[in-house]
């Protein structure tokens, strides 16, 4: 019981990691005219955040 409520409570805080970080203060700062190997500094920062809170859920779930 106390393994599923730390687990439950670790995915509520990635959850709230992950929407500070694509929140607008924070995601202004990328929004540059920039590119990294062509791509958009922007869209490599909210693919790279989505793709990070990806693999935290499935590290903290089968943990």
């Amino acid at each position: 019981m106390i393994k599923a409520t730390l687990t439950g409570q670790r995915l509520v805080a990635l959850f709230l990691l992950g929407w500070v970080l694509v929140n607008y203060p924070i995601l202004s700062v990328f929004d540059v005219p920039r590119a990294w190997f062509g791509i958009p500094v922007l869209y490599l920062y909210v693919f790279g955040v989505w793709a990070a809170a990806i693999a935290l859920m499935a590290w903290i779930i089968e943990r």
